[in-house]
């Protein structure tokens, strides 16, 4: 792969991910007022009127029949999976937990990469994938003293998986079109049915719904959900998928920084540290062989 172009792509990964980052905290501050459920078929349905706007501006043609199924597939998990298993475990763990698990989204999408997109990562690449994702684990389970994994971290984990098939997908789409063009149909297909959801499922009184949470549902709706895919998709189709999802191992430390300032959650020394030598584990895993097929 040329240099010059897969340093875009890790450049365009990199600034996705920052615009992923903000999800939890943004869901944390949404839930005290929406519903999961309602939050998750809100997000869709905000996203899919605008991914509705873009395609009718653009002009853009459908699809290849061919592709339909794993564009469908790859919506269930970015516009359903994910958003959904997001707003479920915000109910009961902080977003900078919730961050912190998300360290493992990189060692999953280079699994659903090599499965599906048929990528071939060297031994070295995974040994620091697997490493880190080992540091991260061990970040979550001290700060839940040793204990088991909670239901809000089952939840996170699905969260996991329904996002490294999204990602993997997703990457894969855009060798047929723009990365922009594949979020756009992802959350128009279900439009129709995130705004019945979002139509039955609202609430009577909005009285209680805050500033905040209004914020919030506006930053997953339309940055999560929508542009934040303009950018890391385009990332994926430069870079490659394996290479570029690893860089999602900085996401939990960006996650813990911006559920301090937005949700007013404590930070300490110990995860700077472990942000440092996860930070280290990327810098070694770039370094290593990715071959593509």
């Amino acid at each position: 792969m040329n240099t010059s172009r897969e340093t875009i792509g890790l450049s365009l990964g990199f600034l996705g991910m920052c615009l992923f980052a903000g999800t939890l905290p943004a869901t944390r501050l949404a839930v005290p007022s929406f519903d999961p459920w309602l939050l998750t078929a809100a997000r869709a349905a905000l996203a899919g009127l605008a991914g509705l706007i873009v395609l009718l501006v653009t002009r853009r043609r459908l699809p290849p029949r061919s592709a339909w199924i794993e564009m469908i597939c790859a919506a269930v998990c970015t516009v359903i999976g994910f958003p959904l298993f997001a707003a479920l475990a915000m109910v009961t763990v902080p977003a900078a937990h919730g961050g912190v698990v998300l360290g493992i989204v990189p060692i999953a999408t280079a699994v659903a990469a090599t499965i599906i997109a048929r990528e071939r990562p060297s031994f070295g690449f995974w040994v620091a994938s697997v490493v880190g994702a080992i540091i991260v684990l061990a970040f979550v389970l001290r700060k839940n003293g040793g204990e088991a994994f909670a239901a809000g971290d089952l939840f996170l984990l699905g969260m996991v998986a329904a996002g490294a098939l999204g990602y993997t997908l997703s990457g894969r789409l855009t060798g047929l079109m723009p990365g922009w063009e594949v979020i756009s149909w992802q959350v128009l297909i279900f439009f129709p049915f995130a705004a019945i959801a979002t139509f039955m499922l609202w609430p009577e009184n909005l009285v209680h719904v805050t500033f905040v949470s209004w914020a919030g549902l506006a930053y997953v709706s339309l940055v999560s959900q929508f542009t934040a895919f303009f950018v890391f998709n385009a990332g994926l189709a430069m870079g490659g998928i394996a290479r570029v999802g690893q860089v999602m191992l900085l996401q939990p430390f960006i996650v813990v920084a911006l559920a301090t300032l937005v949700n007013r959650e404590p930070i300490n020394i110990e995860t700077i540290l472990f942000a440092i030598a996860v930070v280290t584990t990327v810098l070694i895993g770039q370094r290593m062989r990715v071959a593509r097929s």
